[in-house]
């Protein structure tokens, strides 16, 4: 006796990844404008959503974002911050101590060792300040090329776009992107941002890609910008390239 075959898994309201390569780059320079002023519209004055209170805290809690949540993280820093907040302390917590307060975290074990050697070399190079500038970032453990840039940007030093997940698709579902890895991305998007808008673009993606366009079911019929998105269900089910 055959069995019925399964029916074919329901596919996503918006196309993502190689589907979205073939949209048109770079896009209509109109067309970018018009979204990031209407983001700019429903969301004035985007900040991080992680909880600090000095550019250690920033570091220290950015650094503990990666594959978390802001959610967790602000959670465990609550804590962690009352104790904790300075190189100075950080260190007399120690390892050990430190690993408690970040338990909840993922890979909270690799994170605790970074955060007390970032500490360690923020004390003896940096005289106890973090050193605010991209080079001297990167160079702390656990601080690469995106946690340096969402401090750096959220600090107003550099209008820096910090390629995360929800970047990456967003970029790719509205055509402001099509290359394939983050830094790319990232220069890509430098591209095509208009210089008034760089500084705040990187919080407005993120914003957008974790509240509207996310990646399972992206809420189209209440985006702002879906009558500019080249991915949304109908231009998708025609064919039609933007």
């Amino acid at each position: 006796m055959s069995r019925k075959p399964k029916p074919a898994p329901e596919r996503p309201a918006v196309m993502t990844g190689a589907a979205i390569a073939r949209h048109r780059w770079p896009p209509d320079e109109d067309r970018v404008e018009e979204i990031f002023t209407r983001l700019s519209r429903v969301m004035p004055d985007p900040k991080t959503e992680l909880n600090f209170s000095s550019p250690y805290t920033l570091v220290v809690a950015v650094a503990l974002s990666a594959q978390a949540t802001d959610v967790s993280v602000n959670k465990a820093t609550d804590r962690l911050f009352a104790v904790a907040d300075t190189p100075a302390k950080m260190l007399a917590l120690g390892e050990e101590g430190l690993v408690p307060y970040i338990a909840s975290i993922g890979l909270y074990r690799g994170k605790a060792r970074n955060v007390i050697a970032l500490s360690r070399i923020v004390m003896e190079q940096h005289g106890g300040e973090v050193p605010l500038n991209r080079t001297d970032l990167q160079a702390l453990p656990g601080v690469g090329r995106k946690t340096a840039s969402v401090v750096l940007n959220e600090l107003g030093i550099e209008p820096a776009i910090a390629v995360d997940t929800h970047v990456f698709r967003v970029s790719h579902r509205l055509g402001f992107a099509n290359a394939g890895t983050p830094d790319k991305v990232e220069a890509q998007l430098h591209r095509i941002v208009p210089e008034e808008w760089l500084p705040k673009a990187h919080h407005w993606l993120i914003l957008h890609g974790r509240y509207t366009c996310t990646a399972r079911k992206p809420k189209c019929s209440a985006c702002v910008i879906n009558d500019l998105c080249p991915s949304r269900p109908d231009l998708m089910a025609a064919g039609e390239a933007v």
